[in-house]
């Protein structure tokens, strides 16, 4: 695993709930010019995205990449099973078990009565994920994708806005709801 003394060395400490230093686009340019060219290409598999994350169960050549990955998939899955339990609709399969806090936290975050609390519950446990597997070593390459990570944490925890929030999630509910009254026959 290669080593970026200097450039994780001029990295601005962040905790969570902070304001972002930088923009994580910006520290993409940054990761650009700084990393290898073999550990810059996976700089694409460090995001929340769910397409990556629900695409991707190909190894990438990083543990810490592979693991953050299955630790996402497991809790997308999980939550997209308990919603449709709700719904009393079955997806197919079961969901994805793990050893990690994956699954405990899509419970838990499912059955918080609070949109914007069960986000920024799944958000730290995320964090925490991420301290988590990031190892030990504080200049390894890990520590590079550990900020971008985090940097993306940091800047989506600043886009929660509670009145609009309500209002989109109502939008996505009644939508969900039309549809489904409208495919089953049913009515309001």
């Amino acid at each position: 695993m290669r080593n970026y003394y200097y450039f994780v060395a001029t990295l601005p400490w962040v905790t969570y709930g902070d304001a972002p230093p930088k923009s994580s686009g910006a520290f993409r340019e940054e990761c650009a010019a700084h990393l290898a060219p073999g550990d810059a290409a996976l700089l694409q598999y460090c995001t929340y995205n769910v397409a990556v994350a629900m695409g991707n169960a190909q190894a990438t050549g990083s543990a810490f990449i592979d693991a953050l990955l299955a630790r996402e998939r497991t809790l997308l899955l999980n939550l997209a099973h308990l919603r449709a339990a709700r719904l009393k609709r079955q997806l197919p399969g079961e969901p994805p078990r793990d050893a990690s806090d994956a699954e405990a936290a899509a419970k838990a975050a499912f059955e918080m009565g609070d949109p914007l609390e069960a986000e920024v519950f799944l958000d730290r446990g995320r964090w925490d994920a991420i301290d988590a597997l990031a190892g030990i070593d504080l200049f390894s390459v890990n520590m590079v994708y550990a900020y971008l990570l985090k940097l993306q944490l940091l800047e989506r925890r600043q886009r929660f806005d509670t009145e609009k929030g309500f209002a989109g999630y109502k939008g996505l509910y009644d939508t969900i709801l039309d549809e489904y009254n409208a495919s089953s026959g049913g009515g309001a």
